[in-house]
């Protein structure tokens, strides 16, 4: 077994305990797989044979290569973060003498506000599409969805019909680590979802069976890459010139909230954030129950 095989065998061992044991979902994995795929293709160009070679030395060229390309912080903390998580797992398992990584501290990264649209710039994004259209339906669906359920790219891509609730107004999402938690999604997304799952997306499915929501031009799922261009082209056409991505349309999401007077544990269980920590990026309001928030102060309720 040359020593390509011997370190992406480890890595698929480590994305079958990802997926099996621990229960992240199949983009997830599949992000920690393009991450440590990258890490090894590196490594195996140095004339690493096997992960018992690795040093620290190893790693620090390896972020100093992905930073001299141009890499952003955040990008260079999830692949050490992959990185890591594989580390530790053959640790575990007495694959490894030593961890190569114990002294080794992430790319610092800025403690900011993330970007998020006005108002009236949202406005603009979300009537850019043409509904008339089956993508324009479908693209209007999406956009009203990532901004008025605050969905991260990878839930959007991955939500099925069967998470749409219609009839209480929620969706089902699935978000990291396999969690759930129902979203509440005001009346204007919902009715621009229904015409879509009941109109276009039949129509760009052409006979196709399909669970996931959200579906390409072929009938087959639309990808986060598909889901960043879509967000890309109607920035675009809606004359905004702030950088849109569709994390942009969640931190808008939970900003309007906020400003209108959400309190920040509803906003932390709509954004699906572990930790309350997570949310506090925003700020600090009193507290109010979930629903009713939502209804009563996003700007579409």
């Amino acid at each position: 077994m040359n020593e390509q095989c011997v370190l992406h065998a480890d890595i698929d061992a480590y994305l079958l305990h990802l997926a099996a044991e621990r229960g992240l979902a199949r983009l997830t994995v599949s992000s920690y797989a393009e991450d440590l795929n990258h890490l090894s293709a590196y490594l195996i160009a140095q004339g690493v044979n096997s992960w018992q070679e690795v040093d620290t030395l190893h790693a620090l060229a390896y972020l100093a290569a992905s930073q001299a390309s141009g890499l952003a912080a955040s990008t260079r903390a999830r692949r050490l973060s992959a990185f890591r998580g594989l580390i530790k797992f053959m640790l575990a398992q007495g694959r490894l003498p030593k961890d190569p990584l114990h002294e080794l501290n992430g790319p610092g990264q800025p403690s900011h506000l993330p970007e998020f649209l006005s108002k009236e710039e949202v406005l603009r994004l979300l009537e850019a599409p043409d509904p008339a259209t089956p993508l324009g339906s479908r693209d209007r669906a999406l956009l009203e969805i990532l901004y008025g359920a605050g969905l991260r790219v990878s839930e959007a891509a991955g939500l099925e019909v069967s998470q749409v609730q219609f009839q209480v107004g929620c969706l089902s999402v699935r978000g990291k680590g396999g969690k759930e938690r129902l979203v509440p999604v005001h009346q204007t997304a919902l009715e621009c979802l229904r015409a879509y799952m009941e109109g276009a997306r039949l129509n760009l499915l052409n006979g196709l069976r399909r669970e996931t929501v959200f579906v390409n031009r072929r009938g087959g799922s639309l990808s986060r890459m598909g889901i960043w261009k879509i967000v890309k082209k109607y920035t675009v056409l809606a004359s905004i010139s702030t950088p849109v991505s569709p994390h942009s349309l969640r931190h808008t999401f939970a900003t309007h909230l906020l400003e209108g007077g959400a309190d920040l544990r509803s906003l932390q269980l709509m954004l699906g954030h572990s930790a309350i920590s997570t949310t506090q990026i925003y700020t600090h309001v009193s507290q109010s129950h979930l629903s009713q928030v939502h209804r009563k102060y996003h700007p579409r309720g």
